[in-house]
């Protein structure tokens, strides 16, 4: 991802999508965000949720990829949200933003337009940490995107879980060590999972692991082949660089 100067904008996905995101130093989209963009693939004529959207790299990047289709980005930082929606026009996306705390309680979700049963896919990169398990970051926006307020991992998949219709598809990223919380999280909800460990080099214990599952499937999960981001020279590997210009990848 690279800095346009003509209009401020972050080139994204090779081009495709610009996005307007927070100072360095607060929390930005960047590869975790074009993974999860890249996982399921949704196209025109699905309704799809990005749940704790920021600045909406991820709904976008879907839109982008798929002309047509609608996304609904969904973020509780009303400042976040705002720069979602610029976003959206900037790309001239069609987009809904709503602003909504995800771990609220079920009639305040709904009152904010979280209905349940309503989205086909649901896209979410969940805070990574619970309070007070990891050093937070002094930029409030960062530790805000990187730590839990008021909940937990299963109270944040049990919202996505209520607004994506039974059949319907999650995708998920989280850090590797996270995997026994996301498999619990996702247990008696889920099946079909389908898990891809994400590694810095090919050399390096996985940093991060993809998740996609159906809601109420009873299909076995399995394990894909990772996927490796650096080589030994530390630039991207080929298949890393696609994924981040956009292109084709076989989706789990």
């Amino acid at each position: 991802m690279t800095e346009e100067a003509d209009t401020g904008a972050d080139s994204f996905l090779g081009g495709l999508l610009r996005l307007h995101q927070p100072p360095r130093g607060a929390h930005r989209a960047g590869t975790d965000a074009v993974l999860l963009a890249r996982l399921l693939a949704p196209q025109a004529g699905e309704r799809v949720c990005d749940v704790g959207a920021g600045t909406g790299a991820v709904g976008l990047a879907c839109a982008a990829l798929s002309p047509g289709l609608r996304p609904t980005l969904v973020e509780r930082d009303p400042v976040l949200a705002g720069q979602a929606r610029a976003n959206a026009a900037l790309n001239g996306i069609d987009a809904q933003v709503l602003v909504a705390d995800v771990l609220a309680s079920a009639a305040e979700r709904r009152a904010a337009g979280l209905v349940p049963d309503s989205f086909d896919v649901v896209l979410t990169n969940p805070p990574f940490f619970a309070p007070g398990s990891h050093r937070a970051s002094p930029h409030p926006g960062r530790a805000a995107a990187h730590t839990f307020a008021g909940g937990d991992l299963e109270t944040w998949i049990r919202t996505c879980t209520a607004i994506l219709r039974p059949g319907g598809r999650l995708g998920l990223i989280h850090r590797a060590d996270a995997l026994p919380a996301c498999l619990d999280a996702l247990k008696g909800r889920y099946g079909g999972l389908a898990i891809r460990p994400v590694h810095p080099r090919g050399d390096a214990p996985a940093i991060r692991v993809l998740i996609a599952a159906v809601r109420g499937s009873r299909a076995a999960a399995s394990l894909r082949p990772p996927l490796v981001l650096h080589g030994s020279d530390g630039t991207f590997t080929a298949e890393a660089e696609a994924l981040h210009r956009g292109a084709p990848w076989p989706s789990l």
